[in-house]
């Protein structure tokens, strides 16, 4: 039998998540998980109710704006900041969970976790953002790649 391990397990459902993103450039998916239960998910894509950049087309590729750089210049919200926001929403406690993400979290992302009380992030791929791996580094946050 070959059974995933529990990382492998909530990582495939961030990688379901990311099926959903509507972003031209990098499809992100993002669970939260405490004491084995899904908590909530998230995948990048724009605020609800608005376009969505498959709609509009995407401002940072028409700015050719480099990867990990100008985050404020996307119309999308990104999948770690939704999971958070949707848990947020429904009034569920993120403290002391941990985050699955297809992708290292972007800065921006690393100071919601950080200020949400995440305590570790397991991700696949990773990002260019010099300034998140430091944040993480000063943070209490574990963080473990996985293939």
């Amino acid at each position: 039998m070959n059974r995933p391990t529990i990382d492998e397990y909530f990582m495939s459902m961030a990688e379901l998540s990311a099926s959903r993103s509507t972003c031209l450039r990098r499809k992100v998916g993002a669970v939260i998980v405490k004491d084995k239960q899904v908590l909530s998910t998230g995948y990048n894509g724009a605020p609800k109710e608005l376009p969505h950049c498959e709609k509009v087309g995407c401002r940072r590729k028409r700015m050719k704006v480099k990867s990990g750089t100008r985050h404020e210049l996307c119309r999308g919200v990104h999948a770690e900041q939704n999971a958070v926001i949707q848990a947020a929403v429904f009034g569920v406690s993120v403290k002391n969970a941990t985050l699955y993400c297809t992708h290292h979290p972007c800065v921006l992302c690393m100071k919601i976790l950080i200020n949400a009380d995440i305590k570790r992030v397991v991700y696949k791929e990773g990002y260019p953002d010099d300034l998140s791996q430091e944040m993480l580094e000063e943070s209490e946050i574990e963080i473990e790649k996985i293939d």
